[in-house]
């Protein structure tokens, strides 16, 4: 794997805005337009570079739109993040995983100008009493929309703290009323390689797949997004629908899900079958439990770079530690 050098790229690595400021938009355009290669954009366009917002032009691809009135959703303060500052919202829409679109974390808002999020429909499946195929309307109908700030942890050793908006997973749960025999619910990404320009190309075998345990999905920090920082989820982020498990490393929260299914039996998950030496079925956040190629105590702030201690599950331990007792 590649990735190792990609992850690592540190952001003094970057050419300095006063170098770039003036080509900004030129970059930006090329890029767009696919005839940049990512390589060079990812050294002419640190964080703060200007980011790629959903377009309203009626001519491009459709968006989903929440129901009017849904932005700003009331803030759930039993989940504030006092110690650290949010993350700046050009950054947390700048620089984002999402293999499917590219390797590159800073071309990924870049790479999505194709991908249509409307009309969205999940797929609810296995052991379930409701099972069939949602509008993602119908989830505005049954569940209600709250605004939560998470820490948000990378298995790559960056953090972010960010305002998610969506629905508590485990309201979502008592909606489709998971079967007595059901343990686990396996989740999986829409796979459009014609929208998804890296979909094909990365060599991985899409679409992508994640699971929780029910204890762990209907545990109160499981949130299914649907906006962020009071407004739509970007699509480089997720849209228009995706989990945040916040005392997980970010691979757990799977973007763009159209496929909920429930089972008895433990479902694998994407990262843990392509390398499980390196990233662990829970992947749960552990700062003592050391990445194979690199400590997992310190993360890095993004955007500016400071250096912090790990938490246990990400400081969520009071809420999750009690689901891995033995």
């Amino acid at each position: 794997m590649n990735s190792k050098n990609i992850w690592h790229r540190r952001d003094s690595a970057i050419t300095p805005e006063e170098t770039w400021v003036n080509r900004r938009q030129v970059l930006a355009g090329l890029a767009a337009a696919g005839l940049l290669p990512s390589s060079i954009l990812d050294r002419a366009l640190p964080l703060k570079a200007s980011f790629r917002q959903d377009p309203q032009d009626e001519d491009g691809p459709k968006l989903f739109r929440a129901p009017e009135g849904t932005f700003p959703a009331t803030r759930n303060k039993s989940y504030a993040v006092d110690e650290r500052p949010l993350t700046d919202e050009k950054a947390a829409t700048s620089y984002n995983n999402f293999y499917e679109f590219s390797l590159n974390k800073r071309m990924v808002q870049f790479k999505v100008n194709k991908f249509q999020t409307a009309p969205w429909k999940v797929e609810i499946a296995g052991l379930v009493e409701k099972p069939g195929i949602a509008d993602l309307e119908d989830f505005f109908k049954h569940l209600r929309s709250e605004e939560r700030i998470y820490r948000f942890r990378c298995v790559e050793a960056w953090s972010m703290t960010v305002p998610w908006t969506g629905f508590p997973m485990k309201k979502f749960l008592e909606w489709v009323a998971p079967t007595k025999d059901a343990r686990y619910v396996q989740m999986f990404t829409a796979y459009r390689p014609d929208e998804m320009p890296d979909a094909v190309r990365t060599g991985y075998e899409f679409p992508y797949y994640e699971a929780l345990s029910l204890a762990e999905a209907g545990n109160e920090l499981s949130l299914l997004a649907h906006g962020l920082y009071g407004k739509e989820l970007p699509r480089q982020n997720g849209a228009p629908l995706r989990l945040v498990t916040p005392w997980k490393y970010g691979l757990k929260s799977i973007k763009s899900v159209v496929k909920f299914e429930f089972t008895k039996e433990k479902p694998p998950t994407f990262w843990n079958n392509a390398q499980p030496k390196e990233y662990s079925w829970h992947s749960n956040v552990e700062p003592n439990v050391p990445h194979p190629r690199w400590s997992q105590a310190e993360e890095r702030l993004i955007p500016n770079g400071e250096k912090v201690k790990t938490l246990p599950y990400n400081g969520y331990a009071d809420l999750v530690a009690k689901l891995y007792e033995k």
